[in-house]
């Protein structure tokens, strides 16, 4: 039986065997595609390949992907392999092999390499593809494993690079099954698990639907480490690995529970272990928790570990813990794990410490509620108490009716889940009542008649005005107070409203007994500006003279970064040609995202290039002047216009010296000095022939670059360097780290071959079958293997049990050799041995590992193996 991490090394030679090159596993941030928040399969990284926007450096590649998806969430624990992070082994050819080749290879890995019996193996394919059907066949598949499934066919969206799959599936057994007559492939039951995915990306498939065949056609496979490892392991489900067990394990123990016991239970311990391993290593890879994007996603794993913890009873902060265990079993293949321990850390703590508060503010009031019910002999909360209690304090319904199970009283769901929707429509309602106040026929009407507001805020950032009208979601008012959101108009503001990719300003409105701050700023077609207003304190009325002020430092910071734009399209349209042509753009306070119209990813030097020509012109203090003319004129002068914008006869153009003039109504800088410094943060492709940059320019560039000298100055404290002589220390820490490596285990074969020597003494004979159990020394299971190998080729045949401890916990390892010797079974004897030492496991006939928890039981174990193997042959004495 091999472990996880033997079948990754085993893929990765096998395929490096066949001409391909090994890359390392890609980051969970996807890199310059903005299509996805994370990386969802290991083809991603290569995309950039398949579609050619680059060039591929090698012609075959294979990898072992890091993997996290989230669609099934509620469905991890449940069922026997749904995950939120795996590892999906891959090969991959960019224009150079084809089915002729991959199909025989993939044959041969799994019956060959992996000796999966071919009894158990199923194959589909798209129906139409009898090319495919008739390589499965040469390569040794029966043409009734054969199965056509319209499935089978994989794209990479409506339009692009597209072709037909086959799948690779494991027949479980009957045992597995639904017992349906009809069980077979596609069954929704357990029996026949998928391993293998084979895409053949032979087609590209445009608007209209029509396939055409690629110039060059790809081949992209993926195979679920931990669905593999299953399969090999022989266990029931991928959590039942050692991929998983170490953790479940760590769990339970720090549960004061035992796996296996209760159903209940065990599917919150795969919850746990599940969604501890995804925040480790999305955390690992830079995530950080946050209220949106990629951050939501870690958060919303990582609280709901939290809350399954809660249901083991587990209080106290515990999430370090399993993060050790992950480090210890992973990071020797994800070194990030070792490399960013503090970062993880450090968000661990404080995220479970933030939401064990809030779930603690919860228990409080739910004890409150208890007290409450025993007084008057109530039975059943209401569900809009649990929903309060859920929207409130973040205290997940679930650990209400756990806690309120054991005072007997119950929560009315239908309700909650009634409150829920309710709560949901209600926000959805607000939300689109204010949004679309400054649309409702009202306040259009009267804006009309109103005229435009006066802009004042390209020359100034504070000035009176006068509330010309007042509107909240039920119609005009005359006034509103404290607490209260209306949407005003006035006869003249500073306030810059969001348009042309530029957001809008923050700020306050005032007079000397009231003030309300600025939330969102809105431009009509009429030309009047609605502002949306949050009252914080007195009553605003209509035809009253309030004072209006502008966030000064967030403006400045906007109108760095929009200057920047202009700046940056200029050296584009210099650096790489006057193709380049703006294609949206958003401007805030702390970044801009400028999108442009180019069919490749610039290089490095590109970019730098880019950067140095933009940093020399804010150098040069470049005059920004701004400029109401004709069109004509502005056509005259050379101004750049956005494609497809509609512009009227008078225009704004905004120039900077003489290198940019460009058709905006935006606010900018007076000289292009005052924007400091710009610095690139990414470039990448978001869509045929488009491309992305994302910048920083002014104090955000300066955090940027404090923030990676931050992280320089801390590898090199970590290293005991100077920072400049951090890259060469990394360099000789790394060849130290291999040469140790090599020492450890060459000494590990010289302790396994000893003991092997040393123990052949130990040898029973019990009714004709040769009989060795023996603690040994093996700091690890991979050791322990070697031991019990060494001493099949010394024995020739019969059974060996070997057990050793590591980290306080057991490891055994039963052979039977040769396999099926008088009806033995390995994996049936080690589950009897194991289970004396309070664990479990199994395996093949001729080999099987298990884990056991109390060391002190080991000798126990050990010396019940005869009597065991009496019971297996059929003797009892």
């Amino acid at each position: 039986m091999y472990t996880g991490n033997q079948l990754r090394e085993m893929f990765l030679k096998y395929f490096e065997g066949k001409g391909h090159v090994i890359q390392p596993s890609a980051s969970l941030i996807p890199k310059d595609d903005p299509t996805l928040l994370l990386t969802v399969a290991g083809m991603v990284p290569f995309k950039p390949y398949f579609l050619r926007q680059v060039e591929p450096p090698f012609s075959r590649a294979t990898t072992v992907q890091k993997c996290v998806r989230t669609p099934d969430l509620e469905s991890v624990g449940k069922t026997a392999r749904h995950h939120t992070f795996f590892e999906m082994l891959g090969n991959f050819s960019f224009g150079d092999y084809f089915k002729e080749e991959v199909i025989p290879w993939a044959w041969e890995y799994i019956t060959v390499i992996l000796q999966i019996p071919v009894e158990k193996l199923w194959v589909t394919i798209y129906p139409e593809d009898e090319e495919a059907r008739s390589i499965w066949s040469k390569a040794g598949v029966s043409p009734d494993r054969i199965v056509a499934d319209p499935e089978n066919f994989w794209a990479a969206g409506p339009v692009g690079p597209c072709g037909p799959c086959s799948e690779i599936y494991v027949d479980l057994g009957e045992s597995r099954g639904c017992g349906k007559d009809d069980c077979a492939i596609g069954c929704d039951c357990d029996r026949f698990l998928e391993v293998w995915n084979l895409v053949f990306m032979q087609y590209i498939r445009n608007e209209a639907g029509t396939l055409t065949p690629l110039p060059k056609r790809n081949i992209d496979t993926g195979m679920g480490l931990e669905r593999i490892a299953s399969v090999i392991q022989g266990v029931e489900s991928n959590f039942d690995t050692d991929l998983f067990m170490p953790l479940i394990n760590k769990t339970a123990e720090i549960a004061g529970l035992q796996y296996k016991k209760d159903p209940k239970t065990d599917v919150a311990l795969k919850v746990v272990a599940d969604h501890a391993r995804a925040v480790s290593f999305m955390l690992a890879d830079g995530i950080r928790p946050s209220s949106d994007g990629r951050g939501y996603v870690l958060r919303r794993i990582l609280r709901r570990g939290i809350r399954f913890a809660r249901l083991l009873g587990i209080e106290k902060p515990f999430l370090e813990q399993i993060f050790r265990v992950i480090q210890e079993h992973y990071a020797h293949w994800y070194t990030e794990l070792k490399e960013n321990e503090n970062f993880i850390l450090n968000h661990l703590r404080l995220e479970e410490k933030n939401f064990q508060a809030t779930l603690e503010q919860g228990m409080l009031i739910l004890q409150d509620k208890v007290k409450a019910f025993r007084e008057s002999g109530q039975k059943i909360l209401s569900g809009e108490d649990a929903f309060h209690l859920y929207e409130t304090y973040g205290f997940p319904v679930e650990l209400t009716e756990e806690m309120l199970l054991e005072e007997g009283i119950s929560v009315d769901m239908e309700s909650f889940d009634k409150a829920s929707e309710e709560h949901r429509l209600l926000a959805k309602e607000q939300s689109r009542q204010m949004k679309a106040a400054g649309e409702n026929s009202l306040l259009t009407e009267k804006a009309k008649r109103l005229g435009p507001t006066r802009f004042l805020g390209y020359e100034q950032l504070e000035s009176d005005s006068i509330i010309e009208a007042m509107f909240n979601e039920e119609g005009e008012v005359d006034g509103a107070g404290e607490g209260e959101e209306v949407i005003c108009l006035l006869d003249q503001t500073p306030f810059y409203a969001e348009s042309g990719g530029q957001i809008s300003d923050e700020g306050i409105i005032r007079t000397g007994k009231a003030y309300a701050e600025v939330l969102e700023l809105r431009k009509l077609p009429s030309g009047a500006i609605t502002h949306r207003l949050l009252i914080k304190d007195g009553v605003l009325k209509i035809g009253e003279k309030v004072h209006t002020v502008v966030n000064k430092e967030k403006r400045k910071a906007i109108a760095g970064h929009h200057s920047s734009t202009h700046l940056l399209q200029t050296a584009l349209r210099k650096i790489l040609g006057d193709h380049v042509q703006q294609a949206g753009s958003l401007v805030t306070s702390e970044r801009l995202r400028f999108d442009f119209s180019h069919f490749s990813p610039l290089t490095a030097e590109q970019i730098t290039e880019v950067e140095n020509n933009v940093n020399r012109k804010i150098m040069a203090s470049l005059t920004v002047q701004a400029e109401e003319m004709s069109m004509n004129q502005a056509r005259e002068k050379g101004a750049i216009a956005l494609f497809g914008e509609k512009y009227g006869e008078i225009v704004r153009l905004v120039e900077m010296g003489d290198y940019s003039r460009e058709l905006c109504g935006g606010t900018h800088v007076k000289n292009t000095g005052e924007i400091g410094l710009f610095k690139i943060i990414s470039e990448g492709g978001i869509g045929a022939g488009l491309r992305r940059i994302e910048a920083v320019a002014g104090m955000e560039s300066l955090a940027y670059l404090r923030e990676m000298e931050s992280q320089f100055d801390e590898i090199s404290t970590v290293l005991k360097v100077q920072p400049k002589e951090s890259v060469k220390k990394v360099h000789l820490m790394t060849a130290q780290i291999r040469e140790l490596e090599k020492e450890i285990q060459q000494l590990n074969a010289k302790l396994s071959k000893y003991e092997a020597d040393s123990i052949m003494s130990k040898v029973q004979d019990i009714h004709g079958v040769k009989i060795l159990a023996s603690r040994v020394q093996a700091p690890d299971m991979e050791t322990l293997r070697q031991t019990a190998d060494m001493l099949r080729d010394k024995l020739k045949e019969g059974v060996i049990v070997l057990g050793a401890v590591a980290d306080e916990k057991v490891n055994l390892v039963t052979v039977v050799h040769p396999s099926g010797l008088n009806g033995l079974h390995a994996g049936k004897i080690i589950k009897e041995v194991a289970s004396i030492t309070g664990g479990g496991g199994g395996g093949r006939p001729d080999m099987a590992q298990a884990g056991g928890k109390d060391s002190s039981k080991l000798g126990e174990a050990l010396d019940k193996v005869p009597s065991i193997i009496r019971h297996f042959l059929g003797h009892n004495s």
